[in-house]
């Protein structure tokens, strides 16, 4: 959980609770990784859906509850928010996953983080949504699907 989380955790959970009546990604969502867990199926699914990686483990999958990025000894030791932070940045880690979601799903984590860091999450976040909103229904994207799961328009090919 970022430090916003923790001084603020009635409006954490407000904002998480907020997901089915928005449709656009919340600051909280971006994982230390840089992924956007606003995108996951795991997260817009209907029942159990899982709060992303800063929230806590209840509805998660065993490997995001597991996961070596989230868990992360250099994050739990210096506290930190994002993986730019750490003097391993890059690590093999995030390497390993930036290289599968580039290849699977359309986006970078280690883009995302450069981006994150270089202009701030606010800037990050706004970009977000601009690009993963369906053009023909305006909807968010999921990036585990190659069409949006709204109206079925195919954005991956």
């Amino acid at each position: 959980m970022n430090a916003t989380a923790k001084k603020q955790p009635d409006q954490f959970l407000k904002n998480l609770q907020m997901r089915n009546r928005t449709n656009s990604t919340l600051p909280e969502l971006i994982a230390p990784c840089g992924i956007n867990c606003r995108l996951c199926r795991a997260y817009i699914r209907n029942e159990k859906a899982c709060p992303g990686c800063r929230g806590g483990d209840t509805n998660k999958s065993k490997s995001c509850v597991t996961c070596k990025i989230k868990n992360c000894e250099q994050i739990g030791k210096w506290k930190i928010e994002y993986c730019f932070d750490c003097d391993r940045f890059p690590c093999d880690r995030l390497a390993h996953l930036d290289k599968r979601y580039r290849t699977n799903y359309g986006t970078s984590a280690i883009d995302n983080l450069i981006n994150i860091k270089k202009f701030g999450i606010s800037w990050f976040v706004e970009n977000e949504n601009k690009k993963w909103t369906c053009p023909e229904c305006g909807e968010m994207i999921c990036m585990h699907k190659p069409q949006c799961l709204s109206c079925g328009y195919v954005w991956k090919k």
